[in-house]
Protein backbone atom coordinates (compact mmCIF):
# COMPACT_ATOMS: atom_id res chain seq x y z
CA UNK A 1 0.00 0.00 0.00
CA UNK A 2 1.17 3.55 -0.50
CA UNK A 3 -1.37 5.77 -0.15
CA UNK A 4 -1.22 7.39 3.11
CA UNK A 5 -4.03 9.45 4.89
CA UNK A 6 -2.58 12.39 7.59
CA UNK A 7 -5.40 13.09 10.03
CA UNK A 8 -4.83 17.00 11.03
CA UNK A 9 -3.46 19.27 8.06
CA UNK A 10 -0.87 21.69 11.11
CA UNK A 11 2.89 22.00 11.43
CA UNK A 12 3.20 17.94 12.70
CA UNK A 13 0.96 17.10 9.96
CA UNK A 14 4.05 18.85 7.65
CA UNK A 15 6.47 17.00 9.59
CA UNK A 16 4.85 13.55 9.11
CA UNK A 17 4.04 14.29 5.88
CA UNK A 18 7.98 14.63 5.08
CA UNK A 19 8.61 12.04 7.15
CA UNK A 20 6.06 9.78 4.97
CA UNK A 21 7.91 10.43 1.54
CA UNK A 22 11.31 9.67 3.03
CA UNK A 23 9.39 6.07 3.82
CA UNK A 24 8.19 5.50 0.36
CA UNK A 25 4.67 7.29 0.49
CA UNK A 26 4.17 8.73 -2.68
CA UNK A 27 0.63 9.64 -2.53
CA UNK A 28 -0.50 11.54 0.34
CA UNK A 29 -3.83 13.59 1.26
CA UNK A 30 -5.11 15.50 4.68
CA UNK A 31 -8.31 15.00 5.96
CA UNK A 32 -9.05 18.10 8.74
CA UNK A 33 -12.50 19.17 10.66
CA UNK A 34 -11.54 22.85 9.69
CA UNK A 35 -13.03 23.45 6.02
CA UNK A 36 -10.90 26.78 5.26
CA UNK A 37 -7.50 24.10 5.32
CA UNK A 38 -7.54 22.77 1.60
CA UNK A 39 -3.36 22.19 1.61
CA UNK A 40 -0.97 20.74 3.48
CA UNK A 41 2.72 20.76 2.93
CA UNK A 42 1.78 20.87 -0.91
CA UNK A 43 -0.56 17.99 -0.79
CA UNK A 44 -4.27 18.27 -1.34
CA UNK A 45 -7.08 18.51 2.20
CA UNK A 46 -8.93 16.31 0.75
CA UNK A 47 -11.68 15.66 3.18
CA UNK A 48 -12.78 15.62 7.00
CA UNK A 49 -12.60 13.26 9.68
CA UNK A 50 -15.73 11.46 9.41
CA UNK A 51 -15.10 10.57 6.12
CA UNK A 52 -12.48 7.96 6.69
CA UNK A 53 -14.49 5.35 5.47
CA UNK A 54 -13.96 6.55 2.21
CA UNK A 55 -10.49 5.77 2.49
CA UNK A 56 -10.54 2.05 4.17
CA UNK A 57 -7.65 1.13 1.38
CA UNK A 58 -5.51 3.84 2.43
CA UNK A 59 -2.60 3.57 5.54
CA UNK A 60 -3.37 6.25 8.44
CA UNK A 61 -1.53 8.15 10.69
CA UNK A 62 -3.33 10.81 13.54
CA UNK A 63 -0.78 14.27 13.52
CA UNK A 64 -2.59 15.83 16.42
CA UNK A 65 -0.55 17.39 19.16
CA UNK A 66 -3.60 16.97 21.78
CA UNK A 67 -2.84 13.77 22.74
CA UNK A 68 -6.77 13.59 24.32
CA UNK A 69 -7.79 14.13 20.97
CA UNK A 70 -5.08 12.01 19.27
CA UNK A 71 -6.24 9.32 21.83
CA UNK A 72 -9.65 9.32 20.50
CA UNK A 73 -8.99 9.42 17.07
CA UNK A 74 -6.59 6.69 17.13
CA UNK A 75 -9.28 4.37 19.30
CA UNK A 76 -11.89 5.51 16.49
CA UNK A 77 -9.65 3.74 14.05
CA UNK A 78 -8.86 0.14 15.00
CA UNK A 79 -10.48 -1.12 12.01
CA UNK A 80 -7.87 0.60 9.86
CA UNK A 81 -4.67 0.11 9.35
CA UNK A 82 -2.48 2.84 11.21
CA UNK A 83 1.30 2.83 10.84
CA UNK A 84 3.93 4.34 12.69
CA UNK A 85 6.58 6.56 10.58
CA UNK A 86 9.94 6.42 11.52
CA UNK A 87 12.68 9.37 10.44
CA UNK A 88 15.38 7.27 8.31
CA UNK A 89 17.94 9.53 10.38
CA UNK A 90 16.44 8.59 13.69
CA UNK A 91 18.52 5.94 15.45
CA UNK A 92 16.71 3.19 17.12
CA UNK A 93 17.85 0.14 18.78
CA UNK A 94 17.11 -3.34 17.47
CA UNK A 95 15.69 -3.62 21.29
CA UNK A 96 13.04 -1.32 20.74
CA UNK A 97 9.17 -1.65 20.60
CA UNK A 98 7.03 1.21 18.76
CA UNK A 99 3.24 1.20 19.18
CA UNK A 100 0.78 1.84 16.85
CA UNK A 101 0.55 5.24 15.37
CA UNK A 102 3.58 6.40 16.71
CA UNK A 103 6.08 8.93 15.20
CA UNK A 104 9.91 9.65 15.80
CA UNK A 105 11.33 12.30 14.25
CA UNK A 106 14.82 13.56 12.76
CA UNK A 107 17.71 13.11 15.09
CA UNK A 108 16.13 11.41 17.80
CA UNK A 109 17.74 8.53 19.35
CA UNK A 110 16.06 5.62 21.14
CA UNK A 111 18.02 3.53 23.23
CA UNK A 112 18.11 -0.53 24.35
CA UNK A 113 15.07 -2.29 26.10
CA UNK A 114 12.68 0.36 25.72
CA UNK A 115 9.13 0.58 24.86
CA UNK A 116 7.18 3.30 23.44
CA UNK A 117 3.29 3.05 23.37
CA UNK A 118 0.97 3.72 20.52
CA UNK A 119 0.26 7.45 19.73
CA UNK A 120 3.52 8.80 20.95
CA UNK A 121 5.59 11.73 19.69
CA UNK A 122 9.63 11.33 19.77
CA UNK A 123 10.45 14.42 18.57
CA UNK A 124 12.81 16.09 16.94
CA UNK A 125 16.44 15.27 18.55
CA UNK A 126 15.04 14.32 21.27
CA UNK A 127 17.06 11.07 23.39
CA UNK A 128 15.14 7.93 25.05
CA UNK A 129 17.86 5.86 26.67
CA UNK A 130 17.76 2.36 28.02
CA UNK A 131 15.20 0.54 30.11
CA UNK A 132 12.30 2.86 29.43
CA UNK A 133 8.81 2.53 29.89
CA UNK A 134 6.59 5.37 27.67
CA UNK A 135 3.05 5.43 28.30
CA UNK A 136 0.12 6.12 25.23
CA UNK A 137 -0.12 9.51 23.64
CA UNK A 138 3.04 10.90 25.30
CA UNK A 139 4.90 13.41 23.85
CA UNK A 140 8.69 14.18 24.14
CA UNK A 141 9.34 17.21 22.93
CA UNK A 142 12.33 18.99 20.80
CA UNK A 143 15.94 18.30 22.75
CA UNK A 144 14.22 16.62 25.35
CA UNK A 145 16.21 14.04 27.17
CA UNK A 146 14.95 10.91 29.31
CA UNK A 147 18.00 9.20 31.03
CA UNK A 148 18.13 5.42 31.79
CA UNK A 149 15.18 3.22 33.43
CA UNK A 150 12.66 5.94 33.00
CA UNK A 151 8.73 5.38 33.40
CA UNK A 152 6.23 8.18 31.38
CA UNK A 153 2.41 7.99 32.35
CA UNK A 154 0.35 8.12 29.21
CA UNK A 155 -1.10 11.61 28.09
CA UNK A 156 2.14 13.23 29.95
CA UNK A 157 4.17 16.11 27.76
CA UNK A 158 7.57 16.50 28.21
CA UNK A 159 8.27 20.28 27.46
CA UNK A 160 11.14 21.14 24.75
CA UNK A 161 14.71 20.70 26.61
CA UNK A 162 13.68 19.30 29.41
CA UNK A 163 15.81 16.32 31.33
CA UNK A 164 14.41 13.23 32.62
CA UNK A 165 16.87 11.97 35.53
CA UNK A 166 17.89 8.42 35.64
CA UNK A 167 15.16 5.69 37.18
CA UNK A 168 11.81 8.35 37.59
CA UNK A 169 8.89 7.30 37.32
CA UNK A 170 6.19 10.40 35.78
CA UNK A 171 2.25 10.03 36.46
CA UNK A 172 -0.17 10.08 33.99
CA UNK A 173 -1.42 13.74 32.46
CA UNK A 174 1.37 15.38 33.72
CA UNK A 175 3.14 18.48 31.40
CA UNK A 176 6.83 18.91 31.88
CA UNK A 177 7.69 22.64 30.86
CA UNK A 178 10.84 23.28 28.67
CA UNK A 179 14.03 23.19 30.20
CA UNK A 180 12.82 21.90 33.28
CA UNK A 181 14.98 19.25 35.14
CA UNK A 182 13.01 15.85 36.91
CA UNK A 183 15.06 14.56 39.64
CA UNK A 184 12.53 13.06 41.50
CA UNK A 185 9.54 10.59 41.23
CA UNK A 186 6.03 12.84 39.99
CA UNK A 187 3.22 11.10 41.38
CA UNK A 188 0.32 13.78 41.01
CA UNK A 189 -0.78 15.11 37.98
CA UNK A 190 -0.31 18.47 37.17
CA UNK A 191 2.10 21.55 35.20
CA UNK A 192 5.52 20.92 36.69
CA UNK A 193 8.69 23.68 35.64
CA UNK A 194 12.01 24.57 36.23
CA UNK A 195 15.32 23.25 37.73
CA UNK A 196 14.46 21.00 40.03
CA UNK A 197 11.14 20.54 38.80
CA UNK A 198 7.99 21.29 40.89
CA UNK A 199 4.58 21.25 40.85
CA UNK A 200 3.11 25.23 39.13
Amino acid sequence: MNRLMIIGASGHGKVIADIATKNGYSEIAFLDDNPDVTECAGFPVIGCFRDVSEYKDADFIVAIGDPSIRGYMLDSLNEYNVISLIHPNAIISRRVNIGRGTVVLAGAVINSDTTIGEGCIISTCASVDHDNQIGVFVHVAVGAHLCGTVNIGKNTWIGAGATVSNNISICDNCLIGAGAVVIKDIEESGIYVGVPAKKK
